[in-house]
């Protein structure tokens, strides 16, 4: 088993001590597998299909504003909506 370090400020390491019949190792292992699962879950969730959907669109985008950025894109369509 791998040993790691982490540091904690006094008024926490007094109030951990103050509590000594947790075991603050399974606490921290325990928060450290639940974010690593939760980080998995996020990845599996992203829809690759959609992904490369959208980048199509954005390049079909810029062809048909001509390569201007995005920002002056944005702002042309607003003015030209708020005029209407």
């Amino acid at each position: 088993m791998a040993i790691i370090s982490i540091r904690v400020d006094d008024d926490l390491k007094k109030k951990m001590d103050e509590l000594s019949y947790i075991n603050w190792s399974e606490v921290i292992r325990s928060k450290i597998k639940e974010v690593i699962e939760e980080e998995e879950r996020k990845k599996e969730k992203k829809d690759y299909k959609r992904i490369a959907e959208a980048s199509l669109r954005s390049l079909e985008f810029y062809q048909i504003y001509g390569g201007k950025r995005s920002e002056e894109t944005i702002r042309e369509f607003r003015d030209k909506n708020w005029q209407l």
